[in-house]
């Protein structure tokens, strides 16, 4: 089987913009669906956002060390500010996206203006965890992929591109990724109304989600 539907959202929520979460562990080939949507679609409709740009500065863990927190948890992230900025956009309005420092585990002092756009999606492993955020979603995909090729693909990202150890991002897969993939991330898959496995190399499915996609736009 190519690809599961779980259920739908509320017909009467889908008006402009369409907002859709790409979730799944990390590594899970989230960002690479999303790309193989939007080849699809016409680029200049899509805003793209990163559940990973909210989260929270190091200097609000009142003088803990990056080893001592656990970035995995969705306390680490401020979703109340995406779907603050969810909100805004739907009203017409701009928002400033924060811009996250992973060598350094803060937030840059510059913001990402981003206006609003006929389709919004969200890029993001906790994204159905929180309800009001999952509540906003009009298409909920989680991209299901095999653990160990997340852990692969997890670590050549943080040592290529965030400047990590293979000791540190094996320690912290250990004792925070994985367990809190189990408790969190892996559960939220219930919410979903989409399932694609394989990830971006499941092109059955991801013809389908786009084809659902132009319908909702079309209607």
């Amino acid at each position: 089987m190519f690809f599961y539907i779980l259920g739908t959202t509320s017909p009467t929520s889908h008006m402009k913009p369409l907002v859709i979460g790409v979730a799944g562990g990390s590594g899970s080939g989230k960002t690479s669906v999303t790309n193989k949507i939007l080849e699809q679609l016409d680029a200049s409709r899509v805003l793209i956002i990163q559940h990973d740009s909210y989260y929270r500065d190091l200097s609000t863990y009142g003088g803990a060390t990056p080893g001592e927190i656990n970035f995995d948890h969705p306390d680490s992230l401020e979703t109340s500010l995406l779907v603050e900025h969810i909100g805004t956009l739907r009203k017409g309005q701009r928002v400033e996206v924060p811009m996250y420092n992973f060598a350094t585990h803060r937030r840059m002092a510059e913001t990402q203006s981003k206006a609003p756009h006929d389709i919004i999606i969200i890029d993001g492993i906790l994204l159905f965890v929180d309800e009001a955020l999952r509540e906003l979603l009009d298409i909920r995909i989680y991209v299901d992929t095999d653990a160990d090729e997340r852990l692969i693909r997890r670590i050549k990202r943080d040592i290529l591109e965030r400047g990590r150890s293979l000791e540190s991002v094996m320690h912290q897969y250990l004792d925070t990724v994985k367990p809190m993939h189990l408790q969190f991330v892996e559960p939220s898959k219930h919410w979903a109304d989409v399932i694609i496995p394989r990830g971006a190399e499941n092109a059955v499915a991801i013809d389908m989600v786009v084809t659902k996609i132009n319908a909702l736009l079309n209607r």
